[in-house]
């Protein structure tokens, strides 16, 4: 792992971070927000005191949980991606591969329609991922043949399945109100999740993280192909169902987070693994950083962009398609 990459770009996501804390409704002057945070954490600075009540609602009550949230979000996919793509060694595959996003939307659904409590539907949503990956896995199982194929088609199966029942549950929802939430909340959304859940949820987010970045050497010996792996001393079996399992689970959590935002856990590791190589000991927190970056950029321009706040899904998807294309154009380097 090269520290000075890694050091650029932790330097870049806390640069944006802060642009992003003086953005909104209404703007604040960066100098002043930097000045405010600096004397929040050490007692240094100067701030204005009839100045300070209002930083402390806009700043740390209002703004600071959205881009925190961001940031576990973009991060989890990209690495969560990342993984998927060295694992399958695939320069299409994203963090839905499994089906995981399609059976949390479905959990998500259901729970917005026959479950009282927001913490209800929550937990339904990461139950509804895991059910997917499970069936996905169940899939590839029946056919007796261990291969990243089969998987591949188990998690297709399984994302078109529980895509289904997403139709079925909008279908059953009541259309004035159930319904237009269902929609909403399957646009991407980063205003929803309030601060104890961003604290439940970032914490095995990032342990997640940590879990997958451990695993990079032995992500690149699966990148060779099973038998050089398994000649490097690598259990490939055991190694390939850690990963699926910490990939499923962060990118669960980001839709408990955020509904269902596309395309980051796709085009970000693709364009980390141009700056930095194929390497996952530097793709894999480089990936996180960069990941964190884009999304609280995008989100930054879904929420001053125009009058009303646009859902966050929409941009990623109307940035991520022109972007995804120039990419892939030099996408074939990064996985030499």
């Amino acid at each position: 792992m090269k520290p000075i990459p890694i050091l650029i770009f932790l330097a870049l996501l806390l640069g944006i971070a802060l642009v992003s804390l003086s953005l909104g409704k209404y703007p604040l002057p960066v100098g002043e927000v930097a000045a405010f945070l600096a004397w929040k954490v050490t007692g240094l600075g100067h701030v204005q005191p009839e100045r300070i009540p209002l930083l402390e609602n806009i700043v740390l009550q209002i703004r600071f949980p959205r881009i925190l949230n961001a940031c576990l979000i973009g991060g989890a996919l990209s690495v969560s991606g990342a993984s998927y793509q060295a694992l399958f060694v695939n320069p299409l595959v994203s963090p839905g591969l499994l089906g995981v996003l399609a059976g949390a939307s479905f959990g998500a659904a259901l729970g917005m329609v026959f479950l009282k409590s927001w913490f209800a539907v929550q937990t339904a949503t990461f139950l509804g991922g895991i059910a997917a990956v499970v069936l996905a896995l169940f899939i590839a199982r029946i056919y007796q043949v261990r291969s990243t194929l089969m998987l591949v088609l188990g998690g297709i199966i399984s994302g078109a399945f529980f895509t289904a029942l997403v139709s079925i549950v909008k279908t059953l929802a009541d259309p004035y109100t159930q319904l237009p939430n269902i929609t909403f909340w399957l646009m991407g959304n980063l205003t929803l999740a309030d601060r104890a859940t961003i604290l439940r949820m970032g914490v095995p987010i990032v342990l997640g993280i940590l879990g997958l970045l451990l695993l990079s050497r032995q992500l690149n010996a699966l990148s060779m192909g099973d038998e050089e792996a398994r000649s490097l001393g690598v259990h490939v079996e055991w190694i390939r169902g850690l990963v699926i399992l910490l990939a499923t689970l962060i990118s669960t959590l980001t839709v408990v987070l955020g509904g269902i935002i596309g395309w980051v856990g796709l085009i970000i590791p693709h364009t980390a693994r141009m700056l930095v190589g194929p390497n996952n000991e530097s793709l894999l927190p480089v990936s996180a950083l960069l990941g964190a970056s884009y999304l609280l950029l995008v989100d930054d321009l879904s929420r001053t962009l125009f009058t009303v706040e646009v859902p966050i899904g929409i941009v990623t998807s109307l940035v991520g398609i022109p972007f995804f294309l120039l990419v892939m154009k030099n996408a074939r380097k990064g996985w030499q």
